[in-house]
């Protein structure tokens, strides 16, 4: 025999011995030597599977990864192949978007939990309409970041109802108690909330600028306090008032009440506002009457509504410096908007989710509400990034109430760092100036508010004492029932 000096030869002599290790110690006896031989034929076999397992492994991990397709044949068998799956219903979300996930790899996670909401968490069928989807020649998001960003429309994963239905029908209900739906395409967020948007609105220079104009002003800025259930508080974030011009700046600071009491920091238009309110009124009102003809019954105005051009002539500017700097859910004052207001809100810096809810009015003698009716006022969150212009329609006011939510973590922008800039133009009417109000018994002009909560007198406008919410002071039990004609004017009693 020749010797065996090759670098393997330790191995296969440990071998050699493990295999006749068991022969020297059962060679006494024949019967231990048919379990010798058991023994021997067990560990071959033993050594065989290993080997078999090795090749197969690095087979496996050299082999060219085969990419995805949406379009593979195999798509409609792997359909049917989570239908079978049968999921149950209380499996956790994170379990069915993973399965969804795996279906649909280049898929947005957000635009696949979106659908699989819609489907009321089944997977199949949230499945089926992504894959219907994708036949068609629709693109569809990629994997984001998870940088704050936009969303394709949910309407591509929606089956219409009816497909003849006109333009100004009301979409499919969306919103679901205790779930928050997440909006981002301008065709969403007009069809299932009384909004619209218009993203990149400004020439990207001009938006810079105004934001960096906003900012040096922003330090300045005052946070508003009031009287809330007998505790002064002060709002989460702060905020100023600008008007056009000097006459209007005099007017605000000596005749306009606001929660109560005189504002005392009121500003002329800053240059770059002054320059981008014309850019604002086009728009809005390019809006007003692309809702009007879409939304609304037989692409009429709503009653109430002003049929005459809007025009921003003032402008709450708010500052939310972090993302726990927000605003509650509420309605804006219709003091000097008059009935039915629409609002334009340009938002700058870091992105934030602006909230909606709807108001579902209830009976007197209503105890509990209804499925569809809770199901109404679930929570909707239209994502407002930098650039953007929201139009907050004449039905918001009085049937929705909107917040902006704190954020956990926000994306710092690369401007404004971790600050959001909030310019909301408004259409003040001279109708509505306090000198025409009626005035409380605390000789205060009076606020206008409108019955949003109860069937009886939902929709009912009316005047009532405010002067209660100013630290210090009480108000009175003034009440009157306000009066406008089909275009929102007041109509005065005894005047």
């Amino acid at each position: 025999m020749f010797a065996d000096d090759s670098p393997d030869a330790g191995k296969r002599r440990a071998v050699v011995q493990l295999y006749y290790l068991p022969t020297q110690y059962f060679s006494s006896k024949k019967s231990q030597l048919r379990n010798l031989r058991r023994y021997q034929l067990i560990f071959l076999l033993g050594l065989a599977a290993s080997l078999v397992y090795l090749l197969m492994m690095d087979a496996f991990v050299s082999r060219k990864k085969r990419k995805l397709s949406f379009h593979s044949p195999r798509q409609e068998e792997t359909v049917e192949q989570i239908s079978m799956l049968s999921v149950p219903d209380d499996e956790s979300t994170d379990y069915k978007l993973a399965l969804l996930s795996s279906l649909h790899p280049d898929i947005n996670q957000q635009v696949l939990l979106d659908v699989l909401l819609e489907h009321e968490g089944k997977v199949e069928k949230a499945s089926s309409s992504l894959a219907d989807a994708t036949s068609s020649s629709a693109a569809l998001p990629k994997k984001s970041s998870g940088a704050v960003g936009y969303q394709s429309s949910l309407s591509k994963f929606v089956a219409s109802d009816d497909s003849s239905a006109s333009p100004t029908k009301r979409s499919k209900l969306m919103s679901k108690k205790g779930k928050t739906l997440h909006l981002y395409a301008p065709e969403d967020v007009a069809a299932h909330t009384p909004c619209s948007i218009i993203h990149n609105f400004l020439p990207v220079d001009e938006a810079n600028e105004l934001l960096k104009e906003l900012l040096e002003e922003a330090p300045t800025f005052e946070r508003m306090t009031f009287k809330l259930f007998d505790n002064v508080v002060s709002s989460p974030h702060t905020a100023c008032f600008y008007v056009e011009g000097l006459e209007e700046q005099k007017a605000q600071k000596t005749e306009y009440i606001y929660n109560g009491d005189l504002l005392t920091d009121v500003r002329q238009l800053t240059p770059e506002m002054r320059k981008v309110s014309p850019r604002v009124q086009e728009a809005v009102n390019r809006e007003i009457a692309t809702r009007i003809k879409t939304h609304y019954p037989n692409g009429q105005k709503l009653k109430y509504q002003s049929s005459a051009p809007w025009r921003p002539n003032a402008a709450f500017v708010n500052c939310y410096n972090g993302g726990a700097e927000s605003v509650g859910y509420h309605s804006d004052q219709l003091t000097y908007l008059g009935p039915r207001a629409v609002i334009g809100s340009i938002s700058l810096g870091v992105a934030r989710e602006f909230r909606v809810r709807q108001i579902i009015p209830q009976d007197s003698d209503s105890k509990e509400k209804s499925k569809d009716s809770a199901d109404a006022e679930g929570q909707i969150a239209i994502h407002l990034p930098h650039n953007s212009l929201l139009v907050m329609h004449a039905e918001m006011q009085e049937t929705w109430k909107h917040s902006i939510a704190p954020a956990q973590a926000i994306d710092p922008h690369p401007i404004s760092g971790n600050r959001r800039i909030n310019i909301t133009y408004r259409d003040y009417k001279a109708s509505l100036h306090p000198k025409f109000t009626p005035k409380c018994k605390c000789n205060v002009p009076t606020v206008l508010r409108v019955v949003q909560r109860k069937r009886e007198n939902w929709g009912r406008y009316f005047w009532m004492c405010h002067a209660g919410n100013v630290p210090g002071k009480e108000g009175c039990t003034f009440f009157e029932w306000a009066e406008f004609d089909d275009d929102g004017e007041p109509i005065w009693k005894d005047r």
